[in-house]
């Protein structure tokens, strides 16, 4: 019996504990919106104009997305000219 009321104890701190909101479940990843051009450049205005609504995990994945899609995936590699300069 000692040891079963610690462990109810336990099972109930877990079940009060913090549940996941509804907004945060539906963030879209970061993969996800560089793939929607669309509505990436919906989100991108919406941040602009209320991040506070919007929330900053949202944002911010908007704004990974946004450099993603314009730099890539990153891996374009440096081609010297074949004759170097001459000062």
């Amino acid at each position: 019996m000692k040891k079963f009321i610690p462990f109810l104890l336990a099972v109930a701190l877990i079940a009060c504990g913090q549940s996941e909101t509804p907004q945060q479940a539906e963030v879209p990843t970061v993969e996800e919106l560089a793939a929607d051009p669309a509505l990436l450049k919906e989100l991108r205005q919406q941040c602009k104009t209320d991040r506070a609504t919007l929330g900053d995990v949202l944002c911010n994945r908007v704004a990974e997305a946004t450099r993603k899609r314009f730099y890539g995936d990153g891996n374009t590699p440096y081609t010297p000219p074949k004759d170097p300069p001459k000062f």
